[in-house]
């Protein structure tokens, strides 16, 4: 079978990464957010009630109700306010909410160079066989007209103040590497015509609250019997505590951990500050498949090709790609031409891209293995992975990450 190959010259697309609230400064991922608070509760309490009984007594605004991933809300609410709901029986934690962002810069020359163009499961042929998998994917949201994407719309989750639809690209773009559609058109996807859900929790200039995606982590667990993958590729500043957050109250950690026991396989992105994935979330959350980036030109391994979009060497580890013992596998993250918003499609670098290759792949082997648990997913994603590109130990910590390959899923 031909390999496809493709080259896209367009520019990388930045994200902006500022405030949802109006005339607010520039933020950074892992700043706090003054005044937003996330509330904990204990198990056995019921949370919109809670929430509305101390909302009135302290005067404070609710924003959010967790129900299946945590239990909890989120609100705004004063620092003197927040201490004192710390303290009241039934709460187990109150934690600062922060800005989160999606980890960008963004061919299917990644298709290429995992080889799920010779997927039997892929089975890519321009016939649009589709891959009978659910896969949830926490961003931006997604174009949910795209021609080229399978889009469950009646699965859609909205946790932002804006509409539904995708108005940034990012949530469209990672769509489009799991899930693009094999109909001889525009572009093609890991496992093609995989249900995407779209889960929005980042707006237009891809900037989000971490109690935003925490609501969009919640849809996901109460989805968990029809969703096999989610796809994250965000993140923010952090640490596995190794206690799914309950040593160091992180709900984003408890969230992703209650996911993740309900059977949905979880893929992040390393992030792409060139920096140890240990300080960030949820890349260095253990419970999770963690994906760094390879730069790839032309689908093939070997290097040599030119660079297109960005600089940088061909068929080696990506010169913004985080690292660590925390990374779990790499996927081609370069140049990655993909679908994007108003039915269109464009290349972008970043573990962003890499991150969906990975979920993609996750569908694949779900397709064929229902009952597999994540950690059995993770352990085949990785058994299956190869050393087949050039390694100079540029990646810091010294370790040949497995490459990506689909061949036999």
């Amino acid at each position: 079978m031909n390999k496809l190959r493709a080259v896209d010259l367009l520019a990388l697309a930045t994200v902006v990464m500022i405030s949802v609230a109006p005339a607010a400064p520039m933020r950074t991922a892992g700043d706090v957010v003054p005044g937003h608070y996330i509330v904990i509760l204990d198990e056995s309490l019921i949370p919109n009630q809670v929430a509305q009984l101390q909302s009135t007594t302290f005067g404070f605004q609710v924003n959010l109700i967790y129900r299946h991933a945590l239990n909890g809300y989120a609100a705004q609410m004063s620092a003197a306010v927040a201490q004192l709901v710390a303290g009241l029986p039934g709460v187990a934690w109150v934690e600062q909410d922060q800005y989160m962002k999606v980890s960008a810069q963004m061919l299917p020359t990644g298709i290429d160079r995992v080889d799920a163009d010779v997927s039997p499961t892929a089975a890519i042929d321009g016939r649009d066989t589709r891959v009978n998998v659910d896969v949830a994917v926490v961003d931006t949201g997604a174009d949910l007209s795209h021609p080229d994407l399978n889009v469950y719309r009646a699965g859609a989750k909205n946790c932002t103040l804006e509409p539904v639809e995708d108005m940034h690209g990012h949530g469209t773009h990672v769509s489009g590497t799991i899930g693009a559609l094999d109909n001889s058109s525009g572009v093609v996807g890991i496992a093609p015509g995989a249900r995407i859900w779209p889960v929005k929790a980042f707006t237009a200039l891809g900037s989000g609250l971490k109690s935003q995606v925490l609501c969009g982590i919640d849809y996901v667990r109460s989805k968990a019997s029809q969703i096999e993958v989610a796809n994250m590729s965000f993140g923010g500043r952090g640490s596995d505590d190794g206690n799914c957050g309950s040593s160091n109250n992180d709900a984003l950690h408890r969230a992703i951990c209650s996911v993740v026991n309900a059977g949905v396989t979880v893929v992040v992105a390393a992030g792409n500050e060139s920096v140890d994935v240990k300080n960030k979330v949820p890349a260095a959350y253990d419970e999770v498949i963690t994906v760094s980036a390879l730069s790839d030109f032309n689908g093939s391994p070997g290097g040599g090709a030119p660079a297109t979009c960005r600089s940088d060497v061909d068929d080696t580890f990506a010169n913004y790609s985080n690292f660590g013992l925390d990374v779990d596998i790499m996927a081609p993250g370069t140049c990655i031409r993909s679908t994007w918003i108003a039915g269109g499609y464009r290349a972008a670098s970043g573990t962003s891209a890499a991150a969906p290759h990975v979920a993609g792949a996750a569908a694949l082997y779900k397709a064929h293995n229902p009952a597999a648990r994540p950690n059995q997913v993770k352990s085949a994603l990785q058994r299956a992975g190869t050393l087949n590109w050039i390694y100079n130990g540029e990646d810091m910590d010294r370790v040949q990450e497995r490459l990506l390959n689909v061949t036999s899923f």
